[in-house]
C-alpha cells in the first residue's frame, strides 16, 4: 500500500484536514494518508513514503537532510526539497524578470556586520555601495527585509536615509532587499497547488490579521486573468508543488511581491473556511495524482523550468515563451478559483465568521478548529534578531 505522509511541526487544522480529506477519498484502499513518522535516518534507505508535503523544514535542518535522502529514493517531496534549500527571495525577484513578471525595484546590501571568521581583506572585492544612485532607483518609502526568510521578521519601513541607515544597523550578519514600496489600490494572494490549480483570494495585508482575507476589490475578468497567467509562469519557473504569489495592483498592473512561500499559511483560523475548503481539497486531490504518478526507481520531483533550461542547454528566452520542453503542448491549466471575500460577523470580531456551505463539507478537524479564537497579530515591522 502507498502511504502520503505530511510533515509538520505546531500547526494543526491543516494537517489533520488534509490526511483526513486524502483517506475520504482513497477509502483507505491502495493508498493511506498519515502524518510523517521518523525514526533511524539511514543514507540512501527509502522512508516508506510515495509522497510526502513538507510545512517544516524550513524550520529544522534535521528535518531537511530527511528530506533529500527520502527524495534520493523515490520520494516525491513536495516541495522539492534540493530546490528550496537553493531558493531564496532576491533571485526569485531576479527570475521574474525574465519571465515577464513585474516586480518592484529591488537591490542587495551587504550584512552590516562581517561574517563570522571574515576580515576586511576577505570583501577587496566588495566596493562602497552607490547610496545617492540605489536612493535614485528605489525611491522612498521602501521595505528593506532579509533576502531569505519570511514570517515579517526584520521587516522594515523606512522613510528617507536617515531612518534606512538607523535601521540597517539593527540588522547584524543579515543579508538585506532594499524594495520599492508599492502604494497599490488593490491586492491578492494566490494559492498555486501543482502548478495547476490557482485560488486568487483578495487580501488587505494593512489590515489586522483576522480581517485580511475581508477585502473586496471587486472582479476586474482581465486583471486576474492576467494574475492567473503571472501566478503560473513564476510556480512553472521555479518549480514549487505548493505555494502562494501575492500581488499589489498599482494603475492596473499586478506587481509580484512575495513568491517564496513554500510552507505558506493554510491555517483555517486565518485564511477562514472557505479558502481553507479549497486549499484542503485541492492539497489532497494533488497528492493523490503524484501518488498514483509514483515509479521506483526515478526521482519523483518537481524541476522548474529554470533548471530545465539549464540541464537542457537553452536560450533563457524558453522561459519567456514557457515552451521549454522543445515544442511538446503541456496540458491545459484549469480556470482559477476566485474566493469571495471573507465575512466577517462583527466588525470587531476576533473570529471568522462561518460559512454554512462550507462548514456542512469540513471535516471534523475544521469544525474543532472553527472553536478557537483567532489570532489577531499585526505585522512586525522592526524585530531585532
Amino acid at each position: 500500500m502507498k502511504k502520503i505522509g505530511i510533515l509538520h511541526g505546531m500547526e494543526r487544522t491543516f494537517p489533520e484536514a488534509f490526511v483526513e480529506r486524502v483517506n475520504q477519498k482513497t477509502g483507505g484502499r491502495n493508498l493511506v494518508a498519515e502524518p510523517v513518522s521518523i525514526e533511524a535516518v539511514v543514507q540512501g534507505a527509502a522512508s516508506g513514503y510515495a509522497v510526502i508535503i513538507d510545512r517544516i523544514s524550513q524550520d529544522v535542518p534535521f528535518y531537511r537532510a530527511y528530506l533529500k535522502n527520502a527524495a534520493l529514493s523515490g520520494t516525491a517531496v513536495i516541495n522539492n526539497p534540493f530546490w528550496w534549500s537553493a531558493d531564496e527571495k532576491f533571485f526569485n525577484n531576479a527570475l521574474a524578470t525574465k519571465v515577464g513578471v513585474p516586480v518592484p525595484n529591488t537591490v542587495i546590501l551587504p550584512s552590516r556586520e562581517r561574517p563570522d571568521d571574515t576580515s576586511d581583506a576577505s570583501f577587496k572585492n566588495l566596493k562602497m555601495m552607490p547610496w545617492e544612485e540605489i536612493f535614485q532607483y528605489i525611491g522612498f518609502p521602501a521595505f528593506m527585509k532579509p533576502h531569505a526568510g519570511g514570517g515579517w521578521k526584520n521587516v522594515y519601513k523606512v522613510h528617507n536615509p536617515d531612518e534606512l541607515f538607523a535601521s540597517y544597523a539593527e540588522t547584524g550578519q543579515l543579508v538585506m532587499l532594499l524594495q520599492e514600496a508599492i502604494d497599490f489600490d488593490a491586492y491578492y494572494r494566490c494559492y498555486c497547488i501543482g502548478g495547476k490549480y490557482v485560488r486568487i483570494m483578495p487580501y488587505e495585508p494593512r489590515n489586522p490579521h483576522h480581517l485580511r482575507y475581508a477585502a473586496d476589490f471587486g472582479h476586474d475578468e482581465k486583471l486576474l486573468g492576467t494574475i492567473h497567467d503571472y501566478v503560473l509562469r513564476l510556480n512553472k519557473a521555479l518549480g514549487y508543488d505548493f505555494n502562494t504569489v501575492e500581488f499589489a495592483v498599482r494603475n492596473g498592473v499586478p506587481i509580484a511581491i512575495d513568491f517564496c512561500n513554500p510552507a505558506p499559511d493554510a491555517d483555517v483560523n486565518s485564511v477562514g473556511a472557505e479558502n481553507f475548503e479549497w486549499v484542503v481539497e485541492t492539497a489532497a486531490t494533488y497528492a493523490i495524482e503524484r501518488a498514483e504518478a509514483y515509479q521506483e526507481n526515478k526521482l519523483n520531483l518537481t524541476w522548474g523550468s529554470l533548471i530545465r533550461v539549464g540541464a537542457m542547454n537553452q536560450s533563457m528566452g524558453s522561459l519567456l515563451k514557457g515552451d521549454v520542453e522543445g515544442g511538446e503542448k503541456s496540458a491545459k491549466a484549469p480556470k482559477p478559483s476566485v474566493a469571495e471575500p471573507v465575512e466577517i460577523a462583527e466588525a470587531k470580531a476576533p473570529k471568522v465568521a462561518k460559512p454554512k456551505a462550507a462548514l456542512a463539507k469540513a471535516p471534523k478537524a475544521v469544525k474543532a478548529a472553527q472553536s478557537e479564537a483567532v489570532a489577531t497579530e499585526k505585522p512586525k515591522k522592526k524585530t531585532k534578531k
